[in-house]
């Protein structure tokens, strides 16, 4: 059994433990309530905008635009999506577990990456992945130019051909205690086939000149979604994970301070068979 105090320095470690986990969850819960109040606005205006060019896309020529352009798919380029740091529970392990899978299907040489967050560029760095691009500590300064600067790189290796396809690998914010893996296809824009039509509706400016407009707007706004979504993802997996290591803490207290009891107790019990010993032995 450990003496008295090396139980009472390891009572007093984990307590000190169990401050800075209870600290890092109150942050994480801010910056959840702020992050998931952005996420819900842009979620109506995302879904909205792409509901209005799945309608007019089947009535406009694909060849207009080339980021409509439909090829053989030999090279696709992933977006994976993760954060700059870590004790966020599953939070980043998911997501490059999900890529790799889907990256070994195709063939590691076939795929090139857009890094955005460290623990995921400094995990497929170590592993010889090709990385065309990363973007790291910038979260705490989000906003809608990082998405237009970051879908600018990522669109511009689609319309030069060195990627046939782009896929985004990220967490879809689901609630507070559930984060869902989601792969989505970004480029080529393919939309399902099952979709209401506007009728005999007269368009002005023309159908295929609102196409153009909108796309490019579209593009930028769904790297915001993904953005916005990875981010509170992030900050309520953070905020359980925390919670979680804080009750943990708590628990490994009261079974270190049980131990403290004991030992103390024996210590106490010890001495006092000592003494009652000694006295014995002055007796006789």
């Amino acid at each position: 059994m450990e003496n008295l105090k090396d139980i009472r320095d390891r009572i007093k470690s984990v307590k000190a433990i169990q401050q800075v986990t209870s600290a890092m969850k109150m942050v994480a819960a801010a910056k959840l309530r702020r992050a998931q109040e952005r996420m819900e606005q842009a979620r109506p205006y995302s879904k909205r905008l792409q509901g209005v060019i799945e309608n007019l896309l089947p009535d406009v020529d694909r060849g207009m635009l080339d980021l409509l352009e439909m090829r053989e798919v030999k090279r696709v380029g992933y977006l994976v999506i993760t954060s700059d740091r870590g004790l966020a529970g599953s939070f980043n392990t998911s997501i490059i577990k999900k890529t790799e899978l889907e990256i070994a299907e195709i063939g590691k040489e076939n795929a090139d990456l857009f890094c955005i967050g460290k623990k995921g560029r400094d995990h497929f760095k170590k592993r010889n992945y090709t990385i065309i691009e990363d973007h790291v500590e910038f979260w705490n300064e989000l906003d809608f130019n990082h998405a237009v600067k970051f879908g600018n790189g990522i669109i511009s290796q689609f319309l030069k051909g060195k990627v046939d396809e782009i896929r985004v690998v990220y967490n879809w914010f689901k609630n507070v205690g559930v984060q869902e893996i989601s792969l989505e296809q970004l480029l080529p824009l393919s939309f399902s086939d099952e979709i209401k039509q506007y009728g005999n509706h007269i368009f002005e400016p023309s159908k295929k000149k609102i196409v153009q407009s909108l796309i490019p707007r579209h593009l930028n706004i769904q790297m915001w979604k993904y953005l916005l979504e990875s981010y509170a993802s992030e900050q309520a997996a953070r905020m359980v994970a925390m919670e979680n290591a804080t009750e943990n803490a708590g628990d490994m207290i009261k079974s270190l301070q049980l131990e403290f009891n004991k030992a103390r107790q024996s210590a106490i019990t010890t001495e006092m068979l000592e003494i009652v010993g000694g006295a014995e032995a002055l007796v006789t």
